[in-house]
């Protein structure tokens, strides 16, 4: 497949009169319920080592039977917020990325406005799987830069993919899992922040993995639950193709336009499909192992909470420093990828998480 990408539009390119927007503070969220290779292995029909061979996960988490998607991104938001050091009121938007919506309808984002007391946010909701997070960041950072009066705009990837999975079938069970992460976007100096958005979709390869029911096209129905039709169905052979094939496209598509080489880019922070694939990928295009913060081993594929679960991971256990330029890199169902420069800003992060209680938090 031939990855095309359109001509810069004009949001693609600083003006003077527009901030430049970058990040502020992040936060994570993961629920306090741990699942092992062990568990996971049983009921899906293969061994522990099997799991860990071929992925190279070692554990995810799972959400309680009452928490839903809008929880998890709230406890990612507010500790975004507090990592930012801004009150709640001055949010002027909440863009939520996910692929496990509470409902169908309202936005997941308008759950999580009244769980954070965000009441000056406008909130939307982003579909875009796992590249759902950069996607509705680019919906931030142009809302931010057209509009100065807005304040400040929460980003937040979360899924609830527990709730969503087959646990006998290994092709999803054993990588898919819960959690959140969330980042705030506001005005910072000149030499920092967002320098360059790429987003792109193809929509004949959206069967490649999907959850089929429940929608107006397969609404549920006795059959639907008894096929299955609610569970992610995944064709994983096709999905590795499409990731090995488009990162290294991507990656050297953001280069040459920018003109950078490898050697210029401080980290490489892209979604989290499979550790083991994402490591051999890194390799196969010469990116160094201490510049590709890989966090999936530990908590799986979290989808849109990926890319900002590893940045925000980043920020806390290094190696990330104010001034660092990272590439950002996602790929997702759809199917769909994108691509950013960010000068990181030295913002401060706070991971609540693996139990409600536990915080960590990185330095100022």
């Amino acid at each position: 497949m031939t990855a095309t990408f359109p001509d810069p539009s004009p949001a693609d390119s600083h003006s003077a009169e527009r901030p430049r927007i970058g990040i502020l503070g992040m936060g994570t969220y993961l629920p306090s319920r741990q699942r092992t290779n062990d568990e996971v292995a049983h009921a899906a029909g293969v061994s522990p080592g099997w799991i860990a061979e071929r992925t190279g996960v070692r554990k995810r988490h799972t959400a309680a039977p009452d928490e839903a998607a809008s929880d998890m991104a709230a406890a990612a938001v507010r500790s975004a917020v507090a990592a930012a050091g801004v009150d709640m009121d001055r949010l002027g938007l909440l863009v939520l990325a996910t692929s496990t919506p509470d409902e169908l309808g309202p936005a997941t984002a308008c759950r999580v406005q009244a769980l954070t007391k965000a009441r000056n946010a406008v909130a939307l909701d982003v579909s875009a799987a796992c590249s759902g997070w950069l996607f509705a960041t680019r919906v931030a950072h142009d809302y931010l830069s057209a509009d100065a009066g807005t304040g400040y705009a929460a980003v937040v990837g979360v899924e609830a993919y527990s709730k969503f999975l087959d646990p006998a079938d290994r092709g999803t069970a054993v990588l898919f899992a819960d959690g959140a992460a969330a980042s705030v976007l506001g005005p910072v100096p000149a030499e920092e922040g967002f320098t360059d958005f790429r987003l792109g979709s193809d929509g004949s390869l959206a069967d490649h993995v999907l959850i089929p029911a429940g929608g107006s096209r397969a609404p549920a129905s006795t059959d639907t639950l008894a096929d299955g039709g609610h569970t992610i169905r995944m064709d994983g052979r096709a999905v590795r193709d499409f990731i090995v094939e488009m990162f290294p496209v991507v990656v050297s598509d953001c280069l040459t336009r920018n003109r950078l080489r490898m050697d210029d880019i401080d980290s490489f922070v892209t979604h989290q499909p499979n550790p083991r694939m994402l490591r051999s990928v890194g390799t196969a295009l010469g990116i160094p192992p201490g510049r590709l913060p890989i966090v999936a081993d530990e908590v799986g594929n979290i989808g849109a909470a990926s890319t900002p679960y590893a940045l925000a991971a980043a920020a806390v256990d290094g190696p990330l420093r104010r001034g660092d330029r990272i590439l950002l890199a996602t790929f997702g169902a759809g199917m769909t990828w994108g691509s950013a420069l960010l000068t990181w800003s030295g913002a401060p992060a706070i991971r609540t998480g693996p139990t409600a209680g536990s915080l960590e938090r990185s330095a100022r």
